[in-house]
């Protein structure tokens, strides 16, 4: 049977509603900074829960009601709404944000969009493709703005009968619309759409990892050996995605075209069963490409079956046409066609809709129908659900993962793709995932190529993928020597990460963060951190500046200008020490990407020897600690059983950093998963720290040896060897630890030698950096030399990162 049941609770509690009864209109104070607002020319409001509000039930707020007359009013903490009822307008209905926002106070009304006042003020969601994208596109509206409010319309979206079954909205002259009023504080606004929407469900830990996708017609021994190649080349894997070519493509004209099928290319895949097999014990995953509409034609291997099933007539051999508003046909759409091809190994399936947001029954959405229905179904038994599509709307965060679709190979896409991705999380959408290395036209750029795989490390998921071109691939060997390296070293990266990114997924899930978030949910106050909207948080411990444009061919240099927050920051990557409250030109190689985090921080990476498929809890830590004031960080881990967060039982382990006695405190797990090492190997990695007089390590009270040294313009390294994961570890490094960078001329060094510049002007150069004078002496000769401004910034970055 098709799977119809999920939790919601859209009808408010009767105390935070005002109106409805006998007039035209209704309005639901659902939180302190959400205002639902409804009209309705008969006076019948609809309690059905639509795609974006499924959880209209809130605790309710503390408010007043202040009707006289022709005027209604409607006071909380955060907003006063001011109406004249009668049919809703600019004049009638407005509301004072009561929070200063702007200059002017902040006060909306009714049907005055952003673009009626001043758009640098909005600051989006996102959009539901980026087919043919070259660069930016328009996107779609968040719940957030600088203006201090924002608003969805909701009047449109298709509604959940209560049986679980969908319906279109009622005809007639109706509004439903939702005003977040959360002023700058926009983690609350983020929290009360998660509230009414639902929340982000929690991801299997594997789908964190690398996915490989490419649309080519593979036969199953040729994607197998690539599969072998990737491990042999110590890339490590966690998602093997098969295009469309998996079915029988080259179909008689009479049945249309091929993009639809549901039986496999015999051809390509003799076996499937073994095929799918040879993935899972490689440690993969799986899922299929699939295009529906075209329904069920007469060369399916599961036509007979579902004609029977659906009493269809097979005689003239008609098809079975996709209806996503047939509950019958859905239901062996499910049951018969995908289950027949999950039963052979099939994970979860990519949901390749493109043919707009209309169906059968006006109003409803097939892409809804498909994401909706395909996750439900994806959670029977108990299994934690993935889905693979595209965006279709707010409330379309409750299933991920999101395809952002076919991307054009261009700088210009590479730079706007980590903006879409932070701006995503404006309306909640927080895991999106992109054609890393873009998909179709374009050229073969090595440089791009990297970058861009670069920001896939910090991105939601990082799937490679191409067109159907056999020159246009991302096979990292295919690349020349430098990309080659370059793009293994941040693929190994993304897996080395998953003991952080992982802990992030629960807090998405739990807490309402995105993975990914726009670092001016941090600073709304500050326009600086609106200026760079490529910076973005990543995780609860570290900033991302990705490099977007090609590198300076004197320098050899990419470069970025970073907005750096208040405080004192440090790139894990590199150990590079910097003040921050300021704007400054960042520069990396090739092989580099700024990654910052601030005093305190704790990452923890997986420090396995050799790189291993799929996403297992690691068997080694690394954990990186930035001292100069506490930190702590909570390890969660779990053994990928339980469908939704709440029956999940996690593994904690928790890490805590004191900087005034500089003691580390690890463990002890709890609960230990069943399947897990007794212990496990422990490394401490403190950037830019002298290496420790003295390093004192306590397991469970028995003192123990660590082994110390020092990484030259890095930092001090601690190995502590295996610990049990009952265990508690203390490792003391030395009250107040400070953060020593190394001195400027050795990180200039590098870039001297490496800059494409005559010999003589690179020798007057290392002259006035590596000399004793004052700081602003050496600044003020360097400016005299008339030197290139990507090389005078790429100088300068290390001569000011601490001397601001």
């Amino acid at each position: 049977m098709l799977h119809k049941s999920f939790s919601i609770s859209p009808i408010a509690n009767p105390a935070a509603v005002v109106g409805g009864q006998g007039c035209n209109y209704r309005f639901t104070v659902i939180a302190d900074g959400l205002l639902r607002y409804e009209w309705a020319a008969d006076g019948v409001f609809e309690d059905r829960a639509s795609t974006f509000a499924i959880r209209r039930e809130q605790p309710v707020p503390s408010f007043r009601v202040i009707d006289r007359d022709h005027k209604l009013e409607i006071v909380t903490d955060r907003l006063h709404m001011v109406y004249d009822k009668e049919r809703f307008s600019a004049s009638g209905l407005s509301a004072q944000i009561r929070s200063n926002t702007t200059e002017w106070g902040s006060i909306w009304r009714y049907g005055v969009g952003p673009m009626d006042l001043n758009d640098s003020y909005d600051l989006f969601g996102t959009a539901r493709t980026l087919d043919l994208a070259d660069g930016r596109i328009p996107l779609g509206p968040g719940v957030i703005s600088r203006r201090g409010y924002a608003v969805l319309d909701d009047s449109s979206t298709m509604l959940f009968e209560p049986d679980g079954w969908v319906a279109p909205r009622p005809s007639g002259d109706r509004v439903d619309g939702y005003l977040f009023a959360y002023g700058h504080d926009y983690r609350a606004a983020i929290r009360a759409f998660y509230a009414i929407s639902g929340n982000q469900p929690l991801l299997p830990r594997w789908a964190l990892g690398n996915w490989w996708s490419r649309y080519y017609p593979y036969k199953a021994e040729e994607y197998l050996a690539l599969m072998d190649r990737f491990r042999a080349e110590g890339v490590p894997l966690s998602v093997g995605v098969i295009d469309m070519d998996w079915h029988v493509v080259d179909v008689d004209p009479v049945h249309g075209s091929g993009w639809t099928g549901y039986s496999w290319n015999s051809q390509l895949f003799p076996d499937p069963v073994a095929f799918l097999a040879g993935l899972h014990d490689r440690g993969l995953k799986t899922t299929l490409n699939v295009h529906p509409a075209d329904g069920v034609r007469s060369y399916e291997d599961s036509y007979l079956e579902i004609a029977q099933a659906l009493g269809h007539d097979v005689s003239s051999g008609d098809p079975i046409s996709f209806d996503a508003t047939d509950q019958k046909f859905l239901d062996v759409y499910f049951n018969i066609l995908h289950r027949r091809l999950e039963d052979q190994g099939v994970d979860f399936w990519w949901i390749d809709w493109q043919q707009g947001p209309y169906s059968r029954t006006s109003g409803i959405d097939p892409l809804w129908m498909l994401n909706h229905f395909h996750f439900l179904d994806n959670a029977r038994d108990g299994r934690r659900p993935l889905t693979f599509s595209r965006f279709a709307g707010p409330g379309s965060h409750r299933y991920p993962v999101g395809f952002s679709g076919d991307t054009v190979v261009t700088w210009a896409s590479l730079d706007f793709q980590s903006e879409f991705t932070a701006t995503a999380s404006n309306i909640g959408y927080g895991w999106w995932s992109h054609d890393i290395g873009g998909h179709m036209f374009g050229g073969k750029d090595d440089e791009l190529a990297t970058r861009w795989v670069q920001l896939g490390v910090f991105s939601p998921i990082l799937r490679l993928h191409s067109s159907n071109n056999p020159f246009n691939t991302k096979e990292p060997w295919s690349f020349g020597k430098e990309a080659h390296e370059n793009m293994i070293e941040a693929l190994r990266l993304r897996h080395r990460l998953m003991p952080y990114i992982y802990t992030m997924n629960v807090r998405a899930a739990c807490n309402g963060e995105p993975l990914v978030q726009p670092i001016y949910w941090d600073h709304p106050k500050r326009n600086e951190a609106y200026s760079n909207r490529n910076e973005f948080l990543f995780g609860s411990q570290l900033i991302v500046v990705p490099i977007t444009t090609p590198r300076d061919p004197q320098t050899r240099l990419g470069g970025v200008l970073a907005w750096l927050p208040p405080g004192r920051h440090v790139d894990v990557l590199t150990g590079a020490v910097y003040d921050g409250d300021r704007h400054l030109w960042l520069h990396r190689p090739l092989n580099g990407v700024p990654v910052l985090a601030s005093l305190g921080a704790i990452v923890p990476l997986d420090a396995a020897t050799e790189p291993r498929n799929g996403g297992r809890n690691p068997e080694a830590l690394e954990v990186i600690i930035v001292v100069g004031a506490d930190g702590t960080f909570e390890l969660l881990e779990d053994d990928d059983t339980g469908a939704v967060v709440d029956d999940v039982r996690f593994s904690r382990t928790p890490i805590v950093f004191s900087q005034q006695s500089g003691i580390i405190r690890i463990g002890p797990t709890s609960p230990v998963i069943p399947e897990a090492p007794i212990t496990r190997e422990w490394t401490l990695k403190f950037p830019a720290l002298p290496k420790p007089k003295d390093v004192r390590l306590l397991i469970d009270g028995e003192e123990r040896v660590a082994e110390t040294k020092y990484i030259d313009s890095y930092g001090t390294v601690v190995q502590l060897g295996p610990i049990p994961l009952g265990a508690e570890c203390t490792v003391n490094i030395g009250t107040e630890p400070e953060l020593v960078p190394p001195e400027p001329a050795t990180r200039i060094y590098p870039i001297l030698n490496d800059a494409q510049i005559s010999f003589d002007l690179k020798l007057s150069l290392w002259n006035v950096v590596s000399s004793d004078r004052p700081l602003t002496a050496k600044i003020g000769q360097l400016h005299t030399l008339g030197l290139d401004p990507v090389l005078l910034n790429a100088l300068l970055e290390y001569l000011v990162a601490t001397h601001f």
